[in-house]
């Protein structure tokens, strides 16, 4: 299971894979050839020479079946190619040679428009397999040589060339890389990462070289990992074709029962071989096959990679789902989310103080800080003198002052202003970075690892495809997790558990329903390999929970697992209803040859048609469900872009509302008057202008894929109360201009404006990131 990959140019894949077998397509040929030249002979009046062709083709059927069946009965299956046997024979001894031969070509083209079917269900995974790179370029010192990938070692310096795929995972040197990630995520845009971001090996190089410090091996890389599933997906041992095999196990001995029944109520052997005829269904109950094959290609080409049939029809069935928190329902790294300057200091200065001295330190809260600052362009400066403390923070000197970022003594002395960050920091379950200057409290870096954009509307999917429990096990605080909880409406949440509780509640849940549980850490892989289906967040998890997952997202996105379930559950609709479907309509088609109503040759016409009919059936599972996500155009999938930045750039606006409102509350002078005097310029110059462009530009776009203006009504309501929140600050404002200064009957109703608009545009911001942002990938 862990052997290594060949490296280097795209390779062939084996037969299972690969176009019709050359059997299939000889019998196709043979059947096609007898059947045409019996018909000619026919209409040249040499009827002795076209029944000798029709049966001719009959005979050339009956071998290869007899081979089917036998392999068959050697695995325990007695499978409706017996039936096709027992027709085949039976045209021959009643002397119905064209019955014979249509029978022979119905069997060949069912064979033949299987492997096709397969063929190109599985397309998608074979495309995985062929990308498989064999070799790397080696960087030593100036000199580049090709070496084999398996010789590739964790800390290599690696050159990928324009249009070369990634060999292994590591991290960009040097000049950023432009990649195309459609292989590993399904998203057709190409990404940009800087110098120092990870890459996964898969990805195909869009631009120019660059090179790539190898962070794992062959071995152990994503790509591996991925071809490793790709290798054992299939649909053999999906319950589904077993299930056709229990139809089977029924439908032979009533098939053979109802032919025998007509010959001994009749006397007429014709009529049994035109039952036994009818019941020839061989394409027929290889559609369920052909569905879950087709449900698997469509879900890799969406960035899900299933590891076999089992695990799509299990997911189909499936009424628990069972979420890790962190990096599963959250972003899984922490983000600034708010920054608290003291009355005395400007919160754009300490979070560039607060990056500053961060920038030396490798703690993942120092990252984030660094991150926030970079995001605001902030131009950060040279720090002497640095030293870090464990569990304390980090300590050094800027510009002659001594800065220090981390946490404050449990019993030092606290400004108002700084209890009340300890206040909001406990509600919103969030990390608090203290920033000192000179010993003296600046500010504060509130941090946490913010849910993820597209989790409330995959829940919402989940639900609609048949997830009735959605259950948060996490081992993280119950606070945090409580509050995620509420926001996507779970139905339990069960904080603090370690990996041995996460398989307790897995076991316990399983004697319900069919459960999933999903998770990306190491500390995730005894729960999925608990549950019935193990699904793992690939793109940033670990190893370990993709090696122990049913199912690997490949893309960063919660929302694909929304997709996986709505492809097995349709699936798993049409295979049954292609195999009962089809069935049923042979059922009665054996009783009108029963009653003398059809003969052979009529019936094995008539037989055709429904196998041909069942299996195209079957393969609408390879099509998009246009009710599953609304299909967006590349323009309005720009605009999604274009706004969402917008929206990371507004972030300093929201906070400037609220310290202009909590500044009010403190003092009613000139200084918190400038204070709201600078919103009311950022509202006007920045805010409003965003809000009026998403209104005529993003929505109207936005209508036509969601179904109409009635879609995105409930936003334009906001616009409008920002807008109008927006005036009543204007009109107050000027009011304090004329009276020199707010009058005292103002101060509550221009409070309240300010502290509503923070809260209207918060909730604002949330609700499009969560409704519109997250559709585009």
């Amino acid at each position: 299971m862990h052997r290594s990959l060949p490296s280097g140019p795209p390779r062939r894949v084996g037969t299972a894979l690969s176009a019709v077998p050359l059997p299939e397509s000889a019998l196709l040929t043979v059947t096609t050839v007898a059947l045409v030249a019996g018909g000619v002979s026919r209409l040249a009046g040499a009827p002795g020479l076209s029944d000798l062709c029709w049966a001719l083709g009959t005979v050339a059927a009956i071998v290869p079946a007899v081979g089917w069946v036998l392999a068959a009965l050697r695995r325990g299956q007695a499978g409706v190619d017996l039936i096709a046997v027992l027709a085949l024979g039976g045209t021959l001894a009643v002397r119905e040679y064209l019955a014979g031969a249509l029978i022979a070509l119905m069997l060949a083209t069912g064979r033949a428009l299987e492997a096709a079917a397969r063929r190109r269900a599985s397309r998608d995974l074979r495309a995985l397999l062929e990308h498989a790179p064999r070799t790397a370029r080696r960087r030593t010192g100036t000199e580049v040589t090709s070496v084999p990938l398996g010789e590739v070692q964790v800390s290599d310096l690696l050159v990928v060339g324009p249009g070369e795929v990634v060999p292994v995972d590591g991290t960009v040197c040097g000049a950023p890389a432009v990649l195309d990630e459609s292989v590993l995520t399904g998203e057709p845009l190409s990404v940009r990462r800087a110098p120092g971001e990870s890459v996964r090996s898969g990805a195909v190089n869009a631009g120019n070289a660059f090179e790539l410090r190898a962070s794992a091996t062959e071995q152990d890389s994503t790509y591996a990992g991925i071809v490793r599933l790709a290798q054992q997906a299939g649909a053999e041992s999906a319950p589904l074709v077993r299930l056709a095999d229990r139809y089977a196990a029924w439908f032979l001995p009533l098939a053979v029962a109802v032919a025998g029944l007509a010959w001994l109520v009749t006397g007429s052997a014709v009529r049994a071989v035109a039952v036994l005829v009818v019941a020839t269904p061989c394409p027929l109950l290889l559609a369920a096959p052909v569905a879950v094959v087709s449900g698997l290609s469509r879900a890799s080409r969406l960035g899900v990679v299933i590891r076999d049939g089992a695990a799509l029809e299990n997911l189909g069935r499936a009424r628990t789902l069972l979420l890790d928190k962190t990096g599963t329902l959250t972003r899984g790294h922490p983000r600034v989310v708010d920054i608290i300057a003291a009355p005395d200091r400007n919160p754009a200065e300490v979070l560039r103080l607060a990056a500053s001295l961060d920038q030396y330190s490798p703690h993942v809260l120092a990252q984030a800080v660094v991150d926030a600052a970079r995001e605001h362009r902030a131009r950060l400066s040279v720090a002497a003198e640095v030293s870090e403390e464990p569990g304390r923070g980090v300590t050094g000197t800027i510009d002659g002052r001594r800065i220090t970022v981390g946490r404050l003594d449990d019993g030092a002395q606290r400004p108002p202003w700084a209890r009340s960050v300890d206040n909001r920091a406990l509600l919103d379950g969030a990390a608090v970075a203290w920033v000192t200057v000179d010993e003296v409290l600046a500010g504060a870096v509130l941090l946490r690892d913010p849910l993820r954009p597209d989790a409330p509307r995959a829940l919402r999917r989940l639900r609609a495809a048949g997830i009735r429990r959605l259950v948060m096990l996490t081992g993280d605080r119950a606070e945090p997790a409580r509050e995620v909880g509420a926001v996507l409406g779970l139905d339990e949440v069960r904080a603090g558990l370690s990996p041995a509780d996460k398989v307790a509640a897995v076991r316990a849940e399983r004697e319900h329903a069919v459960t999933v549980m999903v998770g990306d850490g190491v500390n995730d892989a005894p729960a999925l390999a608990a549950a019935d289906i193990g699904v793992a967040m690939g793109a940033r998890g670990s190893t370990a929970s993709s090696e122990a997952a049913d199912i690997v997202l490949t893309t960063d996105r919660v929302d694909r697992l929304a997709d996986a379930v709505a492809i097995a559950v349709r699936s798993r609709r049409i295979a049954v209803q292609s195999a009962l479907g089809g069935m049923l309509m042979s059922l009665a088609a054996m009783a009108a040859a029963a009653a003398g109503l059809l003969p052979p040759a009529a019936g094995a016409l008539l037989q055709e048609g429904i196998d041909v009919a069942v299996i195209l059936n079957a393969l609408r599972a390879l099509r998009d469900d246009p009710a599953a996500r609304p299909v967006l155009r590349p323009d309005t999938q720009a605009l999604i872009h274009r706004f969402a930045a917008e929206h990371d750039d507004l972030q300093d606006v929201l906070r400037s509302v609220r310290a202009a409102a909590d500044r009010l509350c403190d003092s009613t002078g000139p200084e918190a008057l400038a204070a709201v005097r600078g919103v009311h310029l950022l509202l006007t110059e920045r805010l409003l202008p965003h809000e009026h462009a998403e209104e005529h530009e993003l929505y109207p776009a936005l209508a036509s894929a969601l179904g109409g203006p009635e879609a995105t009504a409930t936003m334009s309501r906001a616009h409008a109360e920002i807008d109008r929140l927006a005036r009543r600050i204007a009109v107050h404002l000027a009011l304090a201009e004329a009276d020199g200064g707010p009058a005292p009957e103002q101060l509550d109703d221009l409070r309240a404006c300010l502290y509503g608009l923070h809260t209207v545009l918060r909730l604002h911001f949330v609700q499009e990131e969560e409704n519109y942002f997250s559709l585009a990938p």
